[in-house]
């Protein structure tokens, strides 16, 4: 990889992470990554599925088309210096290393490029920039709208402590709003005029807590209140939950969100109230292809996994203390060896619809030190440094290198398509 595309990954994941942005809102930083690959050669269009933030990078012509799904979106509250220890800086931050996430896959499609120039291959390279993965939205909007259709194969990955393929399930989910409506009177004085949309609420949540015994041990079912505000001498006449709903399988999520529509109906029927259920998005579970996870998986064995200085060691050392990381002083690994069957993983990503359109790999890269959570300051802080750019450059030459063999043996994907 040519040291320049070194220099503007460098460049672009330090800028973003200086600039987080929340999901929809990421203009910086679309057109910081939008900026990288134009100055290489990709032609550039915007506003992909009603998003502003949302763009397709594209360079060469022909079949075979890949496609590398970068994101670039930050979360509230974490907003971290690059330091081992906890300094918050306000507003949201890179928990979740999309300040590398994107610069990766762009660094990637222009090594690619590189690559097929100098060898004269045909086919066409994209890069799609991709909004609001942490709202769950992005990806489910563009794939319904046919973005990804014409794909022959779709690469990505995602800044862990693990470098290996990631030969996940990654759980479906549904994401629901619950909002009652009932009738407020004096608490006291004219209780039976009131019809409380709080205890409508809780009668819902009640109801939830015992449908837990009778679903299968994979569903999860977790919710929040989203308005409880008012005094208590006076009949809540609204009240308002968030849930998720998720499994390792969509047709078990489904299952599950209808029963929990059930207990909230329930619940309004009870109360003399009035229930309105919105589902905010949904994501089926991720479908791994076993073709691409060995392929990607032997590029990998032939990549050295990074070294650390001791300065990162110290770095690393510092972290786990000060974070109260389980690591047992091994603070990095290297490659992972790829499991026999997919592994059922506790969290989602939109990635997995688009894994139900087109054949997808996901690979994982060592961004922070073992035992690191993401969504916590420890891993923002390390997306903001050294350690996390060196797993950003042995993502990028990953994915390059499983993506070149894509392109050079056509076959590849006809197996990964059958396989789908």
């Amino acid at each position: 990889m040519r040291r320049e595309i070194e220099n503007k990954m460098k460049e672009t994941a330090d800028f973003i992470f200086c600039h987080p942005e929340l999901s929809l809102q990421e203009r910086e930083s679309s057109a910081k990554l939008a900026l990288f690959l134009e100055s290489e050669g990709f032609r550039i269009r915007w506003n992909l599925a009603g998003f502003e933030t949302a763009f397709c990078a594209e360079w060469g012509s022909g079949k075979p088309v890949i496609g590398f799904l970068a994101e670039y979106d930050a979360l509230p509250g974490l907003g971290q210096k690059a330091d081992s220890f906890c300094a918050p800086t306000g507003g949201p931050g890179h928990g979740c290393g999309h300040n590398l996430l994107g610069s990766a896959c762009a660094g990637a499609a222009c090594a690619l490029k590189d690559v097929m120039e100098e060898e004269g291959l045909s086919g066409t390279v994209r890069v799609y920039g991709c909004p609001a993965e942490e709202i769950v939205v992005g990806k489910i909007r563009m794939n319904q709208e046919g973005i990804f259709d014409d794909l022959s194969a779709a690469v990505t990955w995602h800044p862990f402590d693990r470098n290996r393929v990631s030969y996940d399930i990654w759980q479906a989910q549904d994401i629901k709003n619950y909002r009652f409506y009932g009738t407020a009177a004096h608490a006291s004085k004219h209780p039976e005029a009131g019809r409380s949309a709080l205890d409508a609420a809780e009668l819902m949540n009640v109801g939830v807590n015992y449908l837990r015994e009778h679903v299968t041990d994979d569903v999860r079912m977790h919710y929040t209140y989203t308005n409880t505000d008012g005094p208590a001498n006076i009949v809540p006449a609204y009240a308002s939950t968030n849930y998720f709903i998720r499994s390792n399988k969509w047709e078990r999520t489904e299952d599950a969100s209808e029963r929990v529509d059930n207990c909230a109906r329930g619940a309004a029927l009870m109360t003399g109230t009035r229930v309105e259920i919105e589902r905010v998005t949904c994501n089926k579970e991720m479908k791994v292809n076993r073709t691409l996870a060995e392929i990607f998986y032997g590029e990998m064995q032939k990549i050295p996994a990074p070294s650390y200085t001791e300065q990162e060691m110290q770095f690393a050392e510092e972290i786990t203390k000060s974070a109260e990381l389980e690591n047992d002083g091994a603070y990095f690994k290297g490659l992972e060896p790829l499991e026999d069957n997919p592994v059922p993983l506790a969290i989602g990503t939109d990635v997995s619809d688009v894994s139900h359109t087109v054949p997808t790999v996901m690979l994982s890269a060592a961004c922070m030190c073992a035992g690191t959570p993401l969504h916590h300051w420890a891993a923002t802080a390390q997306a903001g440094m050294s350690i996390g750019q060196k797993g950003m450059f042995y993502a990028t030459e990953c994915m390059a290198a499983g993506a070149l063999r894509l392109i050079r043996e056509p076959e590849l994907l006809e197996r990964a398509w059958k396989e789908m």
